[in-house]
């Protein structure tokens, strides 16, 4: 999953920021960097963005735009319920193998912010409530009840997040296919009209 080429000169800026956050983390990335690699003057970045750290949440926010369309692209909605969560990880496995492959995005910008009211805790955030939100919609058009839709797309956050940061960490390119398995086994991926014998009688 590769950024598109930026032409106008925010978008450039956006590209270039994203870009060496995601490489070298952002307190590594100072904007003299910044302002060299993108070529947009330091005027004129303090004009689109009064502070470094706006700048790096509204980056955040444009990749959250591409990976969530990548993401959703490699997960077809003409797929069964089975065949599509196993779409998202193979989709994960391929990612893990890229030479530029860094982690979450969100994930490392949420560790480096101090601040949990910043924009760019936020924008983490953000980010991951909408994958949440796209997992929920998968369960509903599977024809799953509210429930165990809501559970199953929680328990694929955790294993989708699980499995990037463990191919990350500890450089196991396989734990996509890992969380995979696990994912096949749940109840609710397999059983669309039923609960999980686990999951009866709570709220």
């Amino acid at each position: 999953m590769t950024a598109p080429p930026a032409t106008d000169t925010r978008a450039r800026l956006l590209a270039t920021t994203e870009r060496l956050i995601y490489a070298s983390g952002i307190a590594a990335t100072g904007m003299d960097r910044i302002v060299r690699e993108s070529g947009v003057a330091r005027k004129s970045v303090y004009r689109y963005f009064p502070t470094k750290e706006a700048l790096v949440a509204e980056a955040l926010n444009a990749r959250d735009e591409r990976w969530m369309a990548w993401f959703a692209a490699a997960s077809s909605s003409a797929m069964p319920l089975a065949q599509r969560i196993q779409a998202m990880f193979d989709a994960l496995g391929t990612w893990f193998g890229t030479p530029d492959f860094r982690g979450c995005a969100f994930i490392n910008a949420a560790g480096e912010s101090g601040d949990a009211d910043g924009p760019v805790r936020q924008a983490a955030k953000a980010h991951k409530l909408r994958l949440l939100q796209y997992l929920r919609r998968v369960a509903d058009e599977a024809g799953l009840a509210p429930r165990p839709a809501d559970e199953l797309a929680r328990q694929l956050l955790i294993l989708i997040d699980g499995a990037i940061t463990v191919a990350l960490v500890g450089g196991d390119l396989a734990s996509a296919a890992r969380a995979a398995h696990i994912a096949a086994a749940l109840p609710e991926a397999r059983r669309p009209d039923d609960f999980s014998p686990s999951m009866k009688g709570t709220a």
